[in-house]
């Protein structure tokens, strides 16, 4: 199994959340409070948030913190 960096796996189970919500990367981003193009890099995995970051995005999403960050 190759390794995959936490902000890899962060965008990954978000952007599975997104798709499940049946939301665009727009209306989420708006619904976090972040811009849309903010949030895509998330997704990206190309922001390093910090894990108060990913709780908070926990609680305004209503999942556990710890499924952001699992491997599926």
């Amino acid at each position: 199994m190759t390794e995959r960096a936490l902000k890899s796996i962060l965008g990954s189970q978000l952007r599975a959340l997104r798709n499940a919500r049946s939301l665009t990367q727009e209306a989420i981003a708006e619904e976090l409070g972040f811009t849309p193009r903010y949030y895509a890099g998330i997704e990206r995995g190309e922001r390093n948030l910090s894990l108060d970051s990913v709780d908070d995005l926990a609680v305004k999403l209503a999942v556990p913190a710890t499924s952001l960050l699992a491997i599926n």
